[in-house]
């Protein structure tokens, strides 16, 4: 583990109170990067790294330097950010805002997005396209002032913090609209929040990267890009590597299988409402092979694996997510599949195992 890492991962996840203080007081030390280059800020509950990385692409395509940063990670940490389609040098990232970061006592994600804001600003990009972490209001990336915004849509996640209805998650969320912004959703129903907070205009779009991108532009694009983000619908002959993290995640994904007989393999973090997802998974298979991630978040195997019996007729714990794996690839057999899903945390400890196909 390189030291830029090794400081990274021994960083808090978590604030002990959110707020925007320990960013500002960071930006500013670095110079405030996030004022060189104009940006795209994309929120929402689920799809954000693809619309992040298809704004990025289409941009990209129409000979822009972009930047493009995206969370969690599931190859590596590099991932997370980028420069023109290409993982940035992450040591050298992290290395530039490290200082200030100590000083500011930021936390992992602050530590992140200031390097991907300082990176982008290094680099000179034409544009950023920033995807937002845990709501919008108190999010760390709440520091654009981005000219526009993209929401994807609003489930029930992470309802602790970001309130207990759609509603009060959208206003969360399309908090970081600043007066004047052009306003991309994805959901027709959050117009109304977008014209409070005064946008300059607000745009329908089912593909809200390419909307994004357009409304950037100020002209519509033609034809399509390729993204690849790893862990989000990989294929590895006919078994399916798909992080699904709350239920709304779980039925898009379920929509879009092939085949209705997979062995599920699965971790849910604990903060999640797991029985839904479980009710929802149960349309891809009977067969259900619980397990866990490395975090401390996460749901235990056997806690998950006695909730799953609800909804599978065979359920069997195996903790380790290697293990598990392996375990599922049995039970499948020859002719069978495995979809392993969840949290995207069990994609990122299994990564190496994927050898995705497209």
């Amino acid at each position: 583990m390189t030291s830029q890492t090794a400081f990274i991962e021994a960083l808090s996840p978590w604030p002990e109170e959110f707020g925007l203080g320990r960013m500002h007081m960071l930006l500013a030390e670095l110079g405030e990067p996030q004022r060189s280059y104009p940006s795209i800020h994309v929120v929402g509950t689920n799809g954000k790294s693809t619309a992040t990385r298809r704004s990025a692409a289409f941009l990209r395509r129409e000979g822009l330097s972009v930047g493009a940063y995206t969370s969690p990670h599931v190859s590596g940490w590099s991932e997370r950010i980028q420069v023109d389609g290409a993982d940035a040098d992450f040591e050298a990232a992290v290395e530039r805002v490290r200082s200030a970061s100590e000083r500011a006592g930021a936390t992992q994600f602050e530590t992140l997005t200031a390097a991907a804001l300082a990176e982008f600003a290094a680099a000179g990009v034409d544009v950023a396209v920033v995807e937002g972490g845990l709501g919008g209001r108190l999010d760390a990336t709440n520091v654009l002032d981005a000219g526009i915004v993209a929401l994807t849509n609003v489930s029930l996640d992470h309802t602790d913090v970001l309130g207990d209805t759609r509603e009060e998650i959208a206003r969360e969320k399309l908090a970081v609209v600043v007066p004047g912004a052009k306003v991309v959703l994805g959901e027709p129903g959050w117009e109304p929040f977008a014209r409070e907070r005064e946008a300059g205009a607000v745009v329908l779009a089912e593909d809200v990267g390419r909307a994004a991108a357009e409304q950037f532009l100020g002209r519509e694009l033609g034809g399509d890009v390729e993204v690849s983000l790893p862990g989000r619908l990989d294929f590895s002959g006919d078994d399916v590597f798909a992080g699904a993290h709350n239920p709304a995640g779980v039925e898009w994904l379920v929509a879009r299988l092939a085949r209705d007989d997979y062995v599920v393999c699965a971790a849910i973090l604990a903060d999640k409402d797991a029985p839904a997802m479980l009710g929802l998974l149960a349309r891809a298979g009977s067969r259900f092979v619980a397990t866990q991630t490395e975090t401390e978040r996460t749901l235990r195997a056997d806690e998950l694996a006695q909730l799953a019996r609800e909804f599978f007729s065979d359920v069997e714990s195996v903790p380790d997510a290697t293990k598990a794996l392996d375990h599922a690839r049995q039970l499948a057999g020859a002719g069978g599949a495995v979809l392993v899903t969840g949290s995207l945390y069990l994609l990122r400890d299994l990564f190496g195992r994927l050898e995705p196909v497209r």
